[in-house]
Order: structure tokens, then sequence, then C-alpha cells
């Protein structure tokens, strides 16, 4: 296999080497493992194989002190078997109808399997609602960690069937982003049917090349991604980036690797350097900010100018009123609300101390001035920085010019 030479990797000699990611995987315990469509499905159904592999690999691993959460494709596509369908359903209730018949199979495959090596699984049926609500995001967490701490594995997938697309996590790569911030996980590992990054995509170029390591996401590394999506998957490489990018974010590394290949996972914890590890930002997300960057669908937008950018990126400031040139969408006081460039640039997402209608009122004043206008004033700031959280791309770019 070729291995690139491209900047992203050329510069990480003093900082990346075999020995840090022997030391990765080998210290850690807490482990997310996504599990694609491609891996997970064959023509007349589940791949069971590629599950029994899988569960072979992980009660091994486990004998290690190593606790493994599995975040598995496949309800819909199992579905799309079972009714002998030839394409993937494009409505929502077909979607849900479909996955409705396909996650039992899904989640009894998973249970037969570990029950082999007496290991009990749980399924987590999630909604992008279900972490988008503070407290439903720690009663999950809260589960999650019952799970763990009685040896379970966890089997999480999106609740396919009863999901629409404003409650949507968008694909199980970003799921698995969410879930590994949620538990503060060690390591998250992405198998699907390529081996990793490459600098093209290698299903229509064969001279593409690895890329074996990455420590920053610019847009060179998302053009490699190609615009491929698999027949049995609603995600693609760019997807795989993105939740690999809000994982170096939260300070989690992440890697990219085959999941056709033979003892993929145990490779992998042995220190084989198969696929592409992703390296966590040396600044990271902690505590409320981590659950704020997560957040797959915010209740609306403020727009601001260019000073209130640089204040808030730059010096860690508040977002004052003045800052603010526009207002989306129809929010009340703690929603969580992005926050964009007047050009549309994601630069955070934070919990308002003001309803959109209020803001609306006062964007642009000065903060003297909120009591005036409103009648009342609850805090100087619309946003405190206490309860801002920057965007994983923001986050990026800042750490690599520090």
């Amino acid at each position: 296999m070729k291995i690139a030479k491209l900047p992203t990797t050329e510069k990480v000699t003093d900082k990346y080497s075999s020995s840090l990611r022997k030391k990765i995987v080998s210290d850690a315990r807490r482990i997310v493992i996504k599990i694609g469509s491609a891996v997970l499905t064959r023509e007349d159904g589940l791949n069971l194989v590629a599950i029994a592999r899988t569960c072979d690999q992980i009660a091994r691993l486990r004998e290690e002190g190593r606790e493994f959460i599995i975040v598995s494709s496949g309800a819909i596509s199992a579905g799309m078997r079972k009714l002998s369908m030839s394409r993937r359903p494009r409505s929502i209730t077909e979607k849900q109808a479909v996955a409705a018949i396909g996650q039992s199979s899904l989640i009894q495959a998973w249970e037969d399997q570990f029950d082999i090596y007496r290991i009990k699984a749980a399924q987590i049926l999630l909604t992008g609602d279900d972490l988008n609500n503070r407290r439903r995001y720690l009663n999950a967490r809260n589960t999650l960690n019952k799970l763990l701490s009685w040896g379970v594995v966890p089997v999480v997938n999106e609740n396919d069937t009863v999901v629409v697309e404003e409650i949507k996590f968008g694909d199980n790569d970003n799921l698995s982003a969410l879930i590994a911030g949620m538990v503060n996980a060690d390591l998250l590992i992405n198998l699907t049917d390529i081996e990793g990054l490459f600098d093209r995509d290698p299903h229509e170029d064969s001279d593409a090349c690895l890329l074996p390591v990455i420590t920053k996401i610019d847009s060179k590394i998302k053009k490699c991604a190609g615009k491929s999506c698999g027949l049995l998957g609603t995600g693609g490489m760019l997807s795989k980036i993105l939740a690999a990018q809000k994982c170096m974010a939260m300070g989690i590394p992440m890697i990219i690797a085959g999941g056709e290949l033979r003892d993929i996972l145990t490779n992998i914890f042995a220190g084989h350097e198969l696929g592409t590890i992703f390296l966590p930002l040396d600044t990271h997300y902690h505590g409320k900010k981590q659950w704020l960057v997560q957040l797959s669908n915010p209740k609306g937008r403020l727009y601001l100018d260019d000073g209130a950018v640089k204040a808030i990126v730059e010096r860690g400031k508040s977002l004052l009123p003045i800052g603010i040139v526009k207002v989306e969408g129809s929010f009340g006081v703690g929603d969580p609300v992005e926050c964009l460039s007047k050009e549309g640039s994601s630069v955070g997402t934070g919990l308002v101390n003001y309803r959109a209608s209020e803001i609306e009122k006062i964007k642009g004043k000065k903060s003297t001035e909120i009591e005036k206008i409103l009648g009342f004033k609850y805090s100087d700031e619309v946003i405190h920085r206490d309860n801002f959280a920057l965007s994983p791309e923001v986050m990026d770019l800042k750490t690599s010019n520090a």
C-alpha cells in the first residue's frame, strides 16, 4: 500500500511517531467502535461472519481490561434484504418501516454472537433530540456508564423508526463521535470498506496513497474524501472526516480502518499501523462545552459582526448584543444557538440568556441599553463565555495557528 507524503504528514515528525500511536492504543481502556453498513451487510442480508469476528475480537480484548461500545449500522439494510428491496427507501415513512423490520434482526445477531462468550449486549436507540436536551443527554450518558460498569456491551444505533429530519444525527459516523464524547472515550475506531483516508478515492484511482496520520483537518483533507457514498450507507468519507474533526476537538483520537480485514481490531491494539489515525488537538473541550459542540440541531442562529467574532475567537470573550447583526429561528432562554460570521461560517454554539424576539430588539445595541429597550435585563451578555463552545473548525484552525 502506498503512503502519501502531504504537508499534513510531513510536519508531524516531532509530534507523531509509531511509538505515540502504540501508546494511544495501548492506553485506551474505553473504546467506541463504529461499524458501517458496507461491512455489516451483504447481498443476502446481515454479514454474520463480520459480526462474529468482531465479537470474537472484542471478547479477547476485554480480557485486557478494555470496555467497548458498538455503534452499529445495518437496520435499514437488514430490512431491505428481508423485504427483497433492490433500492434504498427514500421517504421517511419507508425508512422507518424498513428499519423497524431490520432492527430486530440486527440486535439479535449481536446478542447471539456475544452470548457465545457469555457477554451481554444492550440495545440503545437514540435520536438527535435525546442528545440536544441536556437532561436526556445526561440520562443517556448515565445509562451507558452503568451498562459498562456491569460488563455489558452497549450496541447503539439511531432510532430510525421514529426519526425525522429535524432530529436526525445525519449518519452513524456523527453519532459515533457524539457517543465517544458523551462517555469520555479514549479512542474511536471507525470501520469501513476502505482501509483509511487516501489522498484520492482508491475505488477510482489505483495510485491513491494512504494518509497514515492527520493532525489537522483543512480544505485539502476534506477534498481527499471525494464524493463517494456506498449503496447501503448514508455517509461517505467526508462524514467520517467531520466525525474525526469533532473527536479531535474533544481530545479523542480516532482511527479509520478497513473493517473487512481479518483481525483488524486485535491487530490495531497489537500496535500495527493500520488505517489513518486522527490525533487530538492540544486544546480541547471539557464538561458542558463538550456537550455544546456535539449538538446536532441548535434551536436558532445568530450572525455576528467581525468585531464580535474576533473577540470570541481570539480573546475568549462573551457575546454582547452590540456584536449581533441578524437573528434566525424561534428559541427561548437557555436554548442552544449557533453563532456564525456575517459570511455564514460557523463560529460556535452557546446557550442564550434572552429569547429570539428579545435579541431581535437589542441586537446592535450596547449592554447599557438593554433594560431601557426591554424593560428588564437578565445579563449584559447574550451568551456568556462559560456557556459557549467554539466550532471544531475554528478550534482546529486556532490550534494550527498557535
